[in-house]
């Protein structure tokens, strides 16, 4: 690189640099929670989530997840997540796919016995963090009521952040969230007949 060139690229990072100065300079340090959803048909909603409790736990904060789909399977992420004691609450209380159970009373029931848990947490000023897994995917389906889950979301203490993940996040949903991320597909080996893997799917 000339010596020109190095001039340019200094002058171009000096600018940026003031920029994102100012900009930051506006921006809150208020310690308030966010509302975070993690959607879209693509892989990597939940895996997003359990990223953020595990920064979490390394800040010594306490988080609750739920899942409101994945029942009683023995994975990898509830391992780990169990593992830090009393710095995590991890359930598992779904009873897996909605084309599993093929019993819409059923999962109505799963999905309510899930939410009550997942209310207390959300009230719970002690949570940093509270991950509602999949729970996008219960309120698609009405197995629960988005009104009230909104109500609860926004009524959590000060400081809590809140986590929804599971594609096709009602349009209310979007809107009460602070940060949505849609992820989006565009290859996946279990079309070409690759079976979910360890430690890349549980």
């Amino acid at each position: 690189m000339t010596e020109d060139n190095e001039q340019r690229h200094r002058e171009k990072m000096a600018k940026k640099k003031a920029s994102r100065d100012k900009l930051m300079a506006r921006k809150s340090a208020e310690g308030r929670g966010v509302t975070i959803v993690h959607t879209g048909a693509g892989k990597g909603k939940s895996t997003a989530a359990f990223g953020m409790a595990i920064r979490c736990v390394g800040h010594g904060m306490k988080v609750g997840i739920v899942q409101f789909i994945k029942g009683a399977w023995d994975t990898a992420e509830r391992r780990v997540m169990e593992g830090f004691g009393d710095l995590v609450t991890f359930r598992a209380m779904g009873e897996g796919f909605t084309w599993e159970t093929q019993d819409r009373a059923r999962d109505i029931a799963a999905a309510g016995r899930a939410w009550e848990l997942a209310s207390a947490l959300l009230a719970d000023p002690q949570y940093r963090m509270v991950i509602l897994d999949e729970i996008n995917v219960a309120l698609r389906y009405e197995y629960l009521d988005v009104e009230t889950v909104l109500a609860a979301v926004k009524a959590r203490p000060k400081g809590q952040h809140a986590v929804l993940t599971g594609r096709n996040a009602l349009p209310a949903v979007i809107e009460a969230a602070d940060l949505v991320t849609e992820m989006t597909m565009i290859k996946h080996p279990f079309k070409d007949g690759i079976k979910a893997q360890a430690g890349v799917e549980f």
